[in-house]
């Protein structure tokens, strides 16, 4: 709800819930002509941009087939669009879409350079907020109380702008949870659930880049509140509440005590709470989300790629019949799958809102690369994405994978397995769902579980180059069990890629070793990169890490424990 709709006024929850279930009902009666929307989709997109200087260059006008779409307009990346892209940020108009943006979204990409990606008027009420409304139905449906009070629900990735940073021509250039939808393309009932809390506009003057101060604050507020429900879309922020909140403890009950808020008078104190929070830090030796909000009843985040392997142990931290409901299988340059029931992981394709193309994902994408539809689409596969959209992205590579999980009502459901890029060192051309996958097998073989993993390859020394895992064990793993998991691990992922088996056997690769780091490196990893000054929606798990200094920093701030051959655990050869 927004500030315009307050979740406390009946008509604005009345209006709000008819809006969600309005868009998810529309939604599945498309997947009856799913073709036929697709078709209507690239129809519209090349109408309403025939003119612009992108769509005069392309021949919009003389397209009339999907494969004439396909032959004037060659698969493509943010870096090729990116010229055009910069020329729409400057202020020139008409260029990829015929309506100027109202904003750039920033999305930090693979490199860790800030892309900028339109978004037009036309492409928010086509593309955008019927998916953006659907997303929220499961959530309302199952778990109406979660809007009763402002309060109830706290939005991790909620984080307004005073003064957003601008493009050349002066357009905010910010991401998508510091918009104010309804402010900016006039829909009331835009704003996510939690954004009316108390905490949802900070009551005090925090810099724009001080995103753990903000946080603070936040958690701050919401423990004095009977919370419900956690959206942090980003898994690994939802991993960092119970971090947080045993790091900032004592400063945190002090507060409550005094009524004060980062030291100042704020409110009355409130004694009877923070005596209360006392006696859950006693009780129990720590502090989990459960012993403070203990009518909690849904965790809404992405549930796939590396959180797959640490979201089942976290969801009991915030109690043991929490529901994890996926959030959205999107970018910022658009979405593609959201989830219309309780699915534990995947989201039905959107089919209103893009021209969708998929190639396999062991192939590279080039401008040729031969495309797939979604009626083409098989099970158990792993696809590239590319969309089509009115918004200005034209046969766009998002640089994301999917994966079929079955087809529902008529249409593909498809969860994320990770990014594009790959690991390839010697042939292996590793990708991170491949990599997840093993993980998953060789832990549950061997019954371990781990916070978070990450690898890279190791520079070659005595022997050849070779893959090092860091994980970071729930608890202790013995010798054993250690030595067990690596070698399954190190045929798991054989078996998951013929390039890094092929690579093995010839010496190219040798085989991989094991750091066990404590099982808070990784929250602490997380938490000074957010302090270094990156949004915490864009600090988000990732599996490969060769940058030395980034690995350094991760395996160097907790004392690791490595043991075997080289201070490493070494798996055998497979």
């Amino acid at each position: 709800m927004s500030s315009a709709e307050s979740s406390t006024d009946t008509g604005g929850l009345r209006r709000y819930r008819e809006r969600v279930f309005g868009e998810r009902r529309r939604l599945r009666a498309a997947f009856a002509d799913a073709a036929g929307h697709q078709r209507r989709v690239l129809e519209d997109l090349l109408e309403f941009n025939a003119g612009t200087q992108y769509g005069l260059k392309h021949g919009f006008g003389r397209v009339r087939t999907l494969e004439d779409y396909r032959r004037a307009v060659p698969v493509q990346s943010y870096g090729d669009l990116a010229p055009w892209i910069e020329r729409a940020a400057a202020g020139e108009t008409n260029v990829l879409t015929a309506d100027r943006p109202a904003l750039f979204f920033t999305s930090s990409g693979s490199t860790g350079a800030h892309k900028k990606i339109p978004v037009t008027p036309r492409f928010m009420q086509t593309t955008f907020f019927p998916f953006y409304f659907a997303a929220w139905a499961p959530l309302i449906e199952h778990f109406p109380d979660v809007l009763e009070n402002p309060d109830a629900v706290l939005n991790l990735k909620h984080d307004p702008l005073a003064a957003p940073p601008t493009t050349a021509s002066g357009r905010p250039h910010v991401g998508a949870s510091q918009v104010d939808f309804g402010a900016k393309f006039g829909e009331p009932l835009s704003a996510e659930p939690g954004t009316g809390a108390r905490w949802g506009t900070l009551p005090v003057p925090v810099e724009a880049g001080e995103h753990l101060e903000k946080m603070y604050l936040r958690l701050r507020l919401a423990v004095e509140s009977d919370v419900r429900c956690v959206i942090g879309i980003n898994p690994a922020m939802v991993a960092a509440v119970p971090y947080q909140l045993n790091l900032w403890w004592s400063r945190i009950v002090k507060e409550v005590r005094d009524g004060t808020l980062n030291g100042q008078p704020h409110t009355t104190p409130n004694p009877r709470r923070a005596a209360e929070l006392e006696r859950y830090a006693e009780r129990h030796g720590t502090v989990r989300p459960a012993h403070i909000w203990p009518h909690m009843r849904a965790l809404f985040c992405w549930t796939t790629g590396v959180a797959s392997l640490y979201l089942p142990r976290l969801r009991e931290e915030y109690g043991a019949g929490v529901t994890l409901l996926p959030a959205p299988v999107a970018a910022s340059e658009g979405p593609v799958g959201v989830a219309l029931d309780r699915h534990p992981s995947a989201g039905s394709l959107v089919v209103t809102a893009s021209l969708y193309e998929f190639a396999d994902a062991d192939g590279d994408l080039g401008p040729d690369t031969p495309t797939l539809l979604q009626h083409e689409l098989e099970p158990d596969r792993d696809y590239h994405v590319i969309f089509s959209h009115v918004g200005g992205l034209y046969r766009y590579a998002v640089g994301d994978v999917v994966r079929v999980v079955d087809r529902a009502e008529g249409v593909p459901r498809l969860e994320y397995t990770g990014r594009s890029t790959r690991s390839d060192h010697a042939g292996e051309r590793l990708r991170d769902a491949q990599v997840i996958r093993a993980l998953r097998s060789a832990l549950g073989a061997t019954g371990l579980e781990v916070t978070n993993a990450a690898c890279r390859v190791a520079p070659p020394g005595r022997r050849a180059a070779a893959y090092e895992f860091a994980v970071a064990p729930r608890i202790p793993w013995s010798e054993d069990e250690a030595l067990r998991f690596t070698a399954l691990l190190d045929e798991a992922i054989g078996q998951e890629s013929p390039g890094y088996r092929t690579a093995r056997a010839d010496n190219r690769l040798g085989a991989l070793s094991l750091l066990r780091l404590d099982p808070a490196a990784f929250l602490h990893d997380w938490q000074e990169s957010v302090g270094g000054g990156i949004r915490p929606t864009q600090v988000k798990d990732r599996l490969f890490r060769q940058d030395a200094g980034q690995w350094e920093r991760l395996t160097g701030t907790q004392a690791g424990t490595a043991t075997g051959t080289d201070e490493r655990m070494e798996g055998c050869k497979a």
